[in-house]
């Protein structure tokens, strides 16, 4: 008995897989490929967390410092190496009312009770409900990140400084215009030239990489006068300072922050173990979905006490990633601390790189993430399917990516119920083994969605005393089943006649025998050994 226990325990609580390079050897090429993916990624993260943070209201340092700590955090513990996880603008948008209505010391509250419900939710296993989210879904879910990681590119194509915080986050500012916004254009182009060409030349650098720093040499090179990291805000400052927030610990103020903290872990979860999945896919390896649960919470948890905003896993960093060979942990972590370098030694030099090349390596990011197949498979796919992956794309640059993905999986569900409950018919019959009686074969499964039908299957009027529901092909699935069958069976009864049960699956027998409403209990119907009628009990769920 205690070995039982242990085992299961063991089961559901698996030591994690902590190593640095769990599916790669550490060799002199493979370190050099993931530093230097670590590099591109950490360059622009920069701009990013920047940008996230003037979303949010909030010092562009909180923005960076979030990066840094939930991206080393992640990269420590989290369920799949690869992935870069940061401040993220899904997040940035729901903290802003927050800031604006109770100030930045609130919103670290919020971010510590976001990390405990989030780790919460990975020793729970809730993370293994993502394999509910259909492909449809998915798909909607990749799109709509492409077109918003888009979007969010736009706002670098404004005179810088001229975008105002309305307490809704960054919004107005002054297009660019005639030759700087040529010149930015024309960076833009290069720098994504360079990223599609120089795999074909050479790989010993990531393209990403290559494209930033050739731009960025002939930027300060020529003196071009165009926007650049420097001029969004100055990235200089020092080690993140252990900050306990400053918020009354009372009822009123978790009133204030629960709502808030739910909001965010729900989307930091999902937007996490899709972007899990999605790498996995990319690399052909599966991650621990409760682990990156676990790993996330533990780094927004501490973000929380060090003044950062919190974030979760970055599609498109985790996109430069990947695709700059990043395969391992040492990518991750070395993004984080190549962050910090920045922060505290290499401001000056960071703020030189023109925002152009960012936007050109985000660009190309857009481009490989968008999965262009969907325009294709669309008109091989259900109706339904098609809607769901438009819907889901509509939704995420509406909305956000919870909504999107909430909403997504409600429709498929529902079509799906709809479509189960169009299936349910039967099949009638005489019976073999009782003389005279009649028999129903019911096609199909009884559930919420297909009990009217159910119901409308039988001719109480015209059928002999003895009727036999025989359900070799249908399953018994919920309490409206329980109450179908129960109304049905209650009209035999007022009619004088008698119903039976036939061929219960092991599952129907026990939620019928649970409801009470067998008045034979045997398990040999279950096993189909012995074909056992069961006569019906009624009264039980009382008809309504």
């Amino acid at each position: 008995m205690l070995s039982a226990l242990k085992a299961a325990f063991e089961s559901r609580f698996a030591y994690p897989d902590l190593r640095w390079m769990p599916d790669e050897k550490l060799t002199p090429s493979r370190l050099r490929i993931e530093l230097l993916s670590g590099l591109t990624v950490a360059l622009a993260l920069v701009p990013e967390a920047v940008a996230f943070a003037f979303v949010a209201g909030v010092h562009p340092l909180v923005g960076l410092y979030a990066a840094f700590l939930v991206g080393l955090i992640t990269a420590l513990i989290g369920g799949r190496p690869g992935m870069i996880s940061g401040a993220t603008g899904a997040l940035a948008v729901v903290m802003v009312a927050l800031v604006a209505q109770h100030g930045v010391e609130y919103l670290f509250a919020t971010v510590v009770l976001m990390g405990l419900l989030q780790i919460i939710a990975g020793v729970m296993q809730w993370g293994k409900f993502i394999r509910l989210v259909p492909h449809p879904v998915m798909l909607g879910f990749v799109n709509g990140l492409a077109i918003v990681i888009f979007l969010a590119q736009l706002g670098q194509f404004k005179v810088p400084g001229s975008m105002e915080n309305t307490g809704h986050g960054m919004s107005g500012g002054e297009w660019l215009s005639g030759m700087p916004l040529y010149l930015m254009l024309a960076l833009v182009a290069l720098t994504m030239a360079i990223i599609w060409v120089m795999p074909r030349v050479t790989r010993i650098v990531p393209a990403p990489l290559a494209g930033i720093g050739i731009v960025a040499i002939l930027v300060i090179a020529l003196g071009l006068d165009v926007p650049r990291v420097g001029d969004l805000a100055s990235i200089q400052g020092s080690l993140p300072p252990l900050h306990i927030p400053m918020v009354p610990l009372n009822w009123e103020t978790f009133e204030i922050i629960l709502p808030y903290a739910v909001i965010l872990a729900a989307i930091g979860l999902i937007e996490s173990l899709l972007t899990l999945n999605l790498v996995g896919d990319m690399t052909g390896k599966r991650g621990g979905a409760s682990q990156e649960c676990i790993a996330q919470g533990v780094a927004n948890t501490v973000t929380g006490f060090f003044g950062g905003m919190g974030g979760c896993a970055m599609i498109g960093q985790s996109m430069i990633n990947v695709k700059s060979g990043g395969r391992t942990r040492v990518a991750g972590i070395a993004a984080a601390v190549f962050l910090l370098i920045f922060i505290l030694f290499a401001a000056p030099l960071i703020e030189q790189i023109p925002l152009a090349a960012l936007v050109g390596v985000m660009f190309m990011v857009v481009i490989g993430t968008f999965a262009w197949n969907s325009f294709k498979i669309m008109r091989k796919v259900p109706l339904m399917d098609a809607f769901v992956i438009v819907l889901v794309t509509v939704v995420t640059v509406m909305e956000d990516l919870a909504v999107a993905v909430v909403v997504g999986v409600i429709v498929s569900a529902l079509a799906y119920a709809w479509n189960n409950a169009r299936r349910i018919h039967a099949v009638t019959r005489e019976s073999v083994t009782e003389k005279g009686a009649k028999v129903y074969e019911i096609q199909g499964p009884l559930f919420f969605g297909s009990s009217d039908g159910f119901a409308e299957l039988f001719n109480i009027a015209d059928d002999p005393d003895t009727v036999i529901v025989d359900f070799a092909a249908s399953r018994v699935v919920d309490q409206s089943a329980l109450q179908a069958i129960e109304a049905v069976a209650g009209k035999y009864e007022a009619a004088g006649k008698t119903l039976m049960l036939r061929h219960l699956s092991r599952d129907c027998h026990q939620l019928l025998t649970k409801a009470g409403h067998l008045m034979i209990d045997s398990d040999d119907d279950p096993e189909y050994g012995l074909a056992v009628d069961y006569s019906v009990r009624t009264g039980i769920l009382g008809g309504h």
